[in-house]
């Protein structure tokens, strides 16, 4: 049976890849975060949300 949590895990998951694939970065970054989030999914949603999200912002402010 899936647990609530596993289910929001899942689901937060999914939005970082969403957001990394429609961000700026190039495809070796996008493919990268890709990995990091599928192979670590809590590890990777946590660099995700405090690393590449940073990455985009410095982007956009350049």
């Amino acid at each position: 049976m899936v647990t609530l949590g596993g289910f929001l895990l899942l689901i937060a998951d999914i939005w970082a890849v969403l957001r990394c694939w429609g961000s700026t970065l190039s495809f070796t970054g996008k493919m990268l975060w890709t990995l990091t989030i599928i192979l670590f999914p809590v590890g990777g949603l946590i660099l995700f949300i405090l690393f590449g999200r940073a990455a985009r912002r410095a982007y956009i402010y350049r």
